[in-house]
């Protein structure tokens, strides 16, 4: 466990760990036993030093901490990030991202399409969708004649891009989960990919024509933060879903940098992503203002305390707390400081931190 005291602090330059994290896995794996087998078909090995491999994604199932990380691991702990325990996962894919419903129902996702179900809190996973039936579900879904309420011209952009996700079978990525309850989620990643279900992960729908990203950016995270849902991605793109036909609508920033992640407090968005960029909105995405941070790194995992802090973590090791609903933040001085990709509250004032080094413990006094 470490210890963190309020300070400024500068680091070190690494590579972002949200970029590190979004090059494409290795497609082959290799075991004495097998040969070459597929990652999609190889379940991730059993590992003693597990928890100090690279972490990317954290999810809280009730009380209960969940890590996902390269090569399929995953790690849950009942005490609080103090001891981690090793899941039952089918395939040995990177994982970027973990979310949970409650205390049992879980998703996790990574490289090669890969999308994750828990039903006991993380212990043990089984796969819903891969990058090798996606594709096939990306063309269904945009197939002649689908009644989709694009005109003629959308209808022909739309299976064309169809058939690139087709092409790209395993090499597709997602980025991000997010689910609001145990039917109902997202999933988002590279190249403008967005997905919901409505039946828990059992069947997805390709949203991708409902967004205002004709570039098809990068997608990053996806996250409702007072009463809207919010994904951000590439060139400073945020999206806000709104109207009936819960079409994501582009929003204005005055920034046109990365952006990794969401997160809120109260009426208040912070989003956060390359070279120490916070930008905040208390009117729902109308207007935005920049936070100096006083950093020139990747800021790459947030949180929100159940008490209302906010806590940003960077690629050089800072981290960033607000006790103002992100109207400004400190960077806190650590006694240990290592690349974080990810943070969640363990317990009122301990963090877990997640990166290459494993997952850490953070108190803050």
């Amino acid at each position: 466990m470490s210890t963190v005291k309020a300070s400024k602090v500068m680091g070190w330059r690494v590579l972002p760990l949200a970029l590190l994290a979004g090059t494409a896995a290795l497609a082959l794996t290799t075991r004495p036993d097998a040969g070459w087998r597929d990652v999609l078909d190889t379940p991730a090995a059993p590992s003693a030093l597990a928890q100090r491999g690279l972490f990317n994604g954290l999810g809280r199932a009730g009380e209960r901490l969940v890590a996902v990380g390269q090569r399929g691991h995953v790690l849950w702990s009942d005490d609080q990030g103090q001891g981690w325990h090793q899941a039952q996962v089918p395939v040995g894919s990177d994982l970027l991202a973990v979310s949970f419903a409650g205390a049992a129902q879980g998703w996790a996702v990574g490289h090669d399409g890969v999308v994750l179900h828990s039903q006991d809190g993380g212990q043990s996973w089984l796969r819903q969708l891969d990058g090798r039936e996606l594709g096939h579900l990306v063309k269904d879904h945009y197939q002649p004649g689908a009644d989709l309420g694009l005109s003629a011209e959308q209808q022909a952009f739309w299976q064309r891009e169809a058939g690139r996700f087709a092409d790209q079978g395993a090499e597709a990525s997602f980025l991000d989960v997010w689910f609001e309850d145990e039917r109902t989620g997202y999933v988002v990643g590279a190249f403008g990919l967005i997905l919901r279900t409505r039946d828990g992960g059992r069947h997805w729908e390709p949203l991708m024509h409902r967004l205002d990203n004709p570039k098809s950016l990068h997608l990053y995270a996806v996250r409702r933060v007072g009463g809207a849902l919010y994904v951000v991605g590439e060139q400073g793109l945020v999206l806000r879903q709104e109207g009936a036909e819960g079409r994501f609508r582009a929003l204005d920033l005055p920034y046109q940098g990365t952006l990794f992640g969401i997160a809120g407090s109260g009426p208040a968005i912070v989003v956060h992503g390359l070279r120490g960029h916070v930008l905040r909105s208390t009117d729902a995405g109308i207007s935005w203002q920049s936070v100096p941070t006083g950093l020139e790194v990747g800021l790459t995992g947030s949180a929100t305390g159940r008490d209302g802090r906010l806590v940003l973590v960077s690629q050089a090791g800072h981290l960033l707390v607000s006790e103002d609903a992100g109207a400004s933040f400190q960077t806190l001085a650590l006694d240990r400081p290592q690349p974080a990709a990810s943070v969640l509250e363990a317990a009122p004032h301990r963090y877990v931190v997640a990166g290459p080094r494993g997952v850490d413990v953070r108190t803050l006094r």
